[in-house]
Parts: structure tokens; sequence; C-alpha cells
């Protein structure tokens, strides 16, 4: 299927590694002009070498730090003619109540409310004057399944879903969506995390570990960042132009919930 989406300027956040980088990969391959941003200059010359050695694409970079006001302002003034924004950002780290104090909550909300909420204030104008807009945000299987220990994400995740829920009903007309992608239990670095703190909790070896978590999973496998970057590239389609405003899991068919 052609997307629709030859030509057409791409930001992907956070997109070193991980989902960020699957995400980038997928539009390159599909024709999008890809700009992938990532703190650290040397990580994000490998993702770029990578990406462009499977894709025969020409992909930019842009060292910024999404927590900054610093940072999002490079973003902006750098790719402020972006089509397509695919907004990601590391999670908080998990734990209990009585670890996360006031600087933490702040962290959290800065990291994963705030810093894609103010690159969408920033991009949507042009998208909208353009009649083409199609913004993508990673967030979080704990969004519509909370867990304790995943309070700090979320939270900050959820008040991020709301915004783009009330800003999807304003923009439609202008052939602009907003959607979110809600993983769990995506083989990245993420889940290496999670895997050695449940080792660090439980006393387990990585493979005991590794099984314990896949047993919680409905498809009893660990979901391939490929399978989640195909998801994201449709509703970066042309043909994704109806549908806004939604929250697709990725999670292996494990969400208990109807709705």
């Amino acid at each position: 299927m052609d997307l629709g989406i030859q030509h057409r300027k791409a930001l992907v956040c956070a997109s070193s590694q991980g989902l960020g980088l699957a995400c980038a990969t997928v539009l390159a391959r599909e024709g999008a002009e890809v700009t992938i941003n990532g703190r650290y200059a040397e990580r994000l010359a490998q993702a770029q070498t990578l990406i462009e050695s499977q894709t025969g694409a020409k992909v930019h970079t842009l060292v910024a730090d999404l927590n900054t006001e610093t940072g999002r302002q490079v973003l902006l003034s750098q790719c402020g003619n972006v089509d397509i924004l695919v907004n990601n950002n590391a999670g908080p780290k998990p734990g209990q109540l009585s670890d996360w104090d006031h600087a933490a909550w702040l962290e959290a909300l800065e990291g994963n409310m705030l810093a894609p909420i103010l690159l969408i204030r920033g991009l949507l104008p042009g998208m909208r004057a353009r009649k083409f807009g199609r913004i993508v945000n990673i967030t979080s299987a704990m969004v519509k399944s909370p867990r304790p220990h995943q309070a700090l994400s979320t939270t900050a995740r959820t008040g991020l879903t709301a915004f783009c829920k009330a800003m999807s009903l304003e923009v439609a007309a202008d052939n602009v969506t907003l959607n979110n992608l809600l993983p769990e239990r995506i083989d990245t670095p993420r889940q290496v995390f999670m895997t050695q703190r449940l080792m660090t909790l439980k006393g387990l070896t990585q493979e005991q570990a590794r099984e314990e978590i896949t047993q919680t999973i409905a498809a009893k496998r660990f979901g391939t960042p490929e399978e989640f970057a195909d998801a994201c590239a449709f509703l970066c389609s042309a043909q994704a132009g109806f549908i806004s405003g939604q929250n697709l899991q990725i999670d292996g068919g494990s969400y208990h919930g109807l709705l």
C-alpha cells in the first residue's frame, strides 16, 4: 500500500533507539523526509547511519533535549514546517508513591505531558494552514490500565491524551489528526530495563524473568518494534485522515477491558 507520504516532512522525537528509531525507519522507508532527534550526538549519528543503510533515504538529525524549553525551541525553529510529528520520550521510572517527591512529579509532567503538548502547539498552525497534519503520540498501555508502580507515567500521559482528544475536535476539518499509540511489552531497551527490575525484585535469572513477563501477554510473546512502527506509519498516512482522537493499543491482545 502506498501510504501517500512521499516527501512529507516528519519529525520523530527521541528516536535514537527503541520505538522512536523503529518509527523513524518505517517513515523513511515509506518515502517521508525524516528528522530524528536525541540528546546525544554520537548515538543519533549511529541511528542515522542505521536508518539510511536500511532504507536508502537521507535522514536529518537534531540534537536537542525535549525536556527543556531551549531544546524544544531548537526543534521548532528547525522543523517548523513538518507534516508528521511523532511524539516520544523516555518514561518515568516505576516505583511507589513514597518514592516520588515534588521534583519527580514535575519531571514526569514536563517530559511526558508538557513537552509533547508544547511541540504540538508550535506545529499545529502550520499543519492546519497546509491542510495536512499527522500527530502520533507514543504513550503507554498504562493510560487505559493504570498500575500503582507506573502512576507517574499514567498521570502525565493521561493528561496528554485528554489534551489531544480536545484538540482533535478542533483541527479535524483541516485534515489534521491526533492519535495515540499505547505500547505494552514491545521488545525494546525499555523492556530490558523492566526485565532487570523483575530480576532484582524476585531474584530471577534473565530467562526466568522474560518467561514470567511473556506469560502475562495474551499473544505469549513480546511485540516487535517493527510491528509497532508499521501501525504508526499507517496513522501517519493519507488513508488515515478519518481516524483521529483515538488510542490504539499495541499489546498482543492483553488489554482486559472492552473500550
